[in-house]
């Protein structure tokens, strides 16, 4: 083409040339992929430790970096990942509670679980400094 014009027009006659990118598309791929993410993320994370929690009618969404979990045994993990002493729970709050006086961890106990384990498990969170804490449970349908 003679004079360096494009032939990229707008079809509107005396229009001009097309400049602007057209994002929707980029949007809504984005979109589409952060919910692909969110979702798989939290199977993966449900599928962590198999513990089969009580089944409730009243529950709400909890957040947390910190998450203790009991299994039948006892068996204890901390952050998903198992823990042979008590006394290394207690000492990884405290040190937490020195970063995070707000920190809020989210106790997972199976129903298996006797109500004396759970129990020394709260203890311990408490005694290490935690003013709050919650527990996780299966959530049923209103009627």
């Amino acid at each position: 083409m003679a004079g360096g014009t494009s032939s990229y027009h707008d079809e509107d006659s005396g229009s001009g040339v097309i400049s602007d990118i057209n994002v929707t598309p980029l949007v809504d791929i984005t979109l589409v992929l952060l919910i692909i993410f969110m979702v798989t993320a939290r199977l993966i994370v449900s599928r962590g430790i198999g513990v089969e929690s009580p089944k409730t009618v009243a529950g709400g969404e909890v957040t947390s970096t910190l998450e203790l979990t009991i299994q039948p045994g006892p068996t204890w993990f901390l952050n998903g990942e198992p823990v042979a002493d008590k006394t290394v729970i207690r000492n990884f709050v405290a040190s937490q509670l020195a970063t995070n006086p707000e920190l809020r961890p989210i106790i997972t106990a199976d129903k298996r679980v006797p109500h004396g384990d759970v129990m020394e498990i709260i203890d311990l969170v408490k005694v290490a400094g935690v003013k709050r804490f919650a527990m996780t449970t299966e959530v049923l349908p209103q009627e």
